[in-house]
This record gives C-alpha cells, sequence and structure tokens, in this order.
C-alpha cells in the first residue's frame, strides 16, 4: 500500500477490537446465544443516519432474494448483516482494515449468518473479485478516503454484472473546509471529498448512467442535531469501534453538517449499456 492508503488503514485499525465487541455484547446474553442484526445497529452502521440510511439505500437499489450484494468498504459489517437478514441476498464485504474485517466476521458468527454473507480484506482501488459478479455494489461512507475516485468507480464498473446497480451514500463537499478530526479522518491529508455533482460526473466517467441523485444533507442535519441534543448513546454504541475520541469525532461531523461545510449524496447508477436494472 501506498503511505495515504497505510495511514486510511491504520486510523481504521482499532486495536484490541474483537475484546471490546465481546464486553459491549456482554448485555444480550452468553456467547452461544444469536444476536439479530438489529441489536447491533447502534454499533456496527458506521454512516449518519445509521441503520434508516442503509435501509433506504437497499430499497433504491432494488435489493432481492436472488441479488448477489457487494459492500465496497465494509467496515464491521452491519449494512452487510442487515441485508442478508431482511432481504435473505448473499452479500461480500471487501474493507482495507484487517481489524475491521476480523470483528465483522466474529459478529456475524454472533448474528448466525456466516453462510450468506463473507468479508474479504482488501482496497476499494483493487478488489480481490473477478469481473462481472455482483448484481448490486453498494458504497456507504468510504469515498472520501479516496483521492483516485476515477480508478475507484472503474473498479466498481469492473465487478458488476451487466445491468448491475451501484448505489453510494457519500459525504460530499458544500461549502469551506470541514472541522477535523472527523470519524473518516483526524486531518485533511487522508480526506479527499468532492462536491455532489463533481461526484456524480466521476461516477458516470467510469462508465454508469444515472437511476436516482437525492441531496439527502437535510435529513443528515436533523440526525445531526439529534446527535447534539443527546446524552451519551445507549450501549452498545460506536464509540466501542472507534475508541475515545468518539464524542469529539460525531460532534464535528455534526457541526460540519450543520454550518454547510460538507452535505450528503445518494445516488444510484446504472451499468451503461448493458441491459436493465435487475
Amino acid at each position: 500500500m501506498n503511505q495515504t492508503l497505510d495511514a486510511v488503514s491504520e486510523h481504521y485499525g482499532p486495536p484490541g477490537l474483537i475484546g471490546r465487541l465481546k464486553a459491549a455484547l456482554a448485555g444480550f446474553g452468553p456467547e452461544d446465544q444469536l444476536l439479530q442484526p438489529e441489536q447491533l445497529a447502534g454499533l456496527d452502521q458506521f454512516h449518519t443516519r445509521g441503520l434508516a440510511a442503509t435501509r433506504e439505500l437497499a430499497a433504491l437499489a432494488g435489493i432481492g432474494v436472488e441479488t448477489v450484494v457487494l459492500d465496497v468498504g465494509s467496515g464491521i459489517g452491519g449494512p452487510a448483516r442487515f441485508l442478508a437478514a431482511t432481504f435473505g441476498c448473499k452479500v461480500t464485504g471487501v474493507d482495507l482494515s484487517q481489524p475491521f474485517v476480523d470483528g465483522a466476521r466474529y459478529l456475524t458468527q454472533r448474528t448466525g449468518q456466516i453462510d450468506r454473507v463473507t468479508f474479504e480484506v482488501g482496497s476499494a482501488l483493487e478488489l480481490p473479485l473477478p469481473d462481472s459478479s455482483f448484481d448490486v455494489a453498494l458504497l456507504q461512507h468510504v469515498a472520501m478516503n479516496i483521492q483516485d475516485r476515477a480508478g475507484l468507480y472503474h473498479e466498481i464498473h469492473r465487478v458488476l454484472h451487466k445491468g448491475g446497480t451501484f448505489a453510494t451514500y457519500d459525504i460530499v463537499l458544500r461549502s469551506g473546509d470541514p472541522h477535523y478530526p472527523v470519524p473518516w479522518a483526524t486531518s485533511p491529508a487522508t480526506s479527499f471529498l468532492l462536491p455532489a455533482e463533481a461526484t456524480s460526473d466521476a461516477i458516470k466517467a467510469a462508465g454508469f448512467e444515472p437511476v436516482v441523485i437525492q441531496d439527502n444533507t437535510e435529513a443528515a442535519k436533523v440526525w445531526a442535531e439529534e446527535v447534539r441534543a443527546s446524552d451519551a448513546p445507549p450501549m452498545p454504541h460506536l464509540g466501542v469501534v472507534m475508541g475515545s475520541g468518539f464524542p469529539e469525532l460525531t460532534g464535528n461531523l455534526a457541526r460540519n453538517l450543520l454550518e454547510d461545510r460538507i452535505g450528503v449524496l445518494t445516488a444510484v447508477f446504472r451499468v451503461e449499456g448493458k441491459g436493465d436494472t435487475p
């Protein structure tokens, strides 16, 4: 990996993650007691608006029981487990962070989903997957860590079937420089935000045609106001994954949204010229 990828991987490589996950889940019962994916939603949905955003993106992408799904930048696997449980589909997650992949596999064992949900370590710029192997690819709060947007979107295009669907839910730049640190970066050195229009243009240039493009910034602002107004969230929550800096990271995320420094783009694209969306 290059220095930037190394820095991003380190940012998402918290030591002792499995131990913290086990301690956080102890209140749900013994290790052999199966958990429901929704029980983990406060912990494993690593993006603004959490599970609600994943549910909305899945609906826009048209995911069903026969859909073969790729979750690019899958984190500790919350969206992948939710999709498999909700729709009965098979999901593969790929993430740059070995600790995150280890955590995702552990939590997937706890939910009894290892037959439908798998995880691999890999870069979104070099997915360890064959060509034309997925119906849908999801990207949630990942692109802001990737400077090579052309490479990212071309790689996602490569692994999609004819008629495949790419659904993205990501942070975009609006006005002014963001306050750091934020959940995806401690400084601008590993933060590569683009405006919404530039993001859409880069996706289209990779061979996709737009199906849905939505500005979800206002919904994210409502969420941000709720974050600001709330006391410490109930356990388990993202602080288990993000560590002691969790309040500052989420506080700056909320501040950036409310000051219109950043926004949220939801968009669905189709593989251009290769048939209808499944």
